[in-house]
């Protein structure tokens, strides 16, 4: 078994997940079901599933819970600019910048990991 703690992805993702977490208390109200939902369940997801691949003794299985990881994450990027276009988050917004920056990161430290594995 692996230790999730010493994965720079792990730590990435789960700074992603309390940063949105805030993001999102943002949003309108009337998106509590939808798109705040949504986002908050994919976040979560990132972290999650690297912890649980992590708990699998095969490296089949850890690599099959990086790659749903790294879904997630993906699905998160598009969620995220939905959420800018409906203007529910601004560009110039430092938090969001932040997240912004911590996304691409997470994407390119999670797509590390996943092909050095592979």
């Amino acid at each position: 078994m692996r230790d999730h703690t010493k994965l720079r992805a792990f730590e990435l993702a789960d700074h992603l997940a309390v940063k949105i977490y805030m993001i999102t208390k943002k949003f309108p109200k009337e998106e509590i079901f939808g798109l705040t939902s949504q986002i908050r369940r994919a976040v979560v997801s990132v972290p999650s599933n690297i912890v649980e691949g992590c708990a699998r003794e095969s490296q089949m299985e850890y690599r099959r819970f990086v790659e749903i990881a790294y879904s997630s994450l993906k699905e998160v990027d598009y969620q995220f600019s939905l959420a800018v276009k409906l203007a529910y988050l601004q560009n110039t917004d430092p938090q969001v910048i932040e997240c912004l920056n911590k996304l691409e990161e997470s994407k390119k430290v999670l797509g590390s990991l996943l092909r050095s594995i592979r």
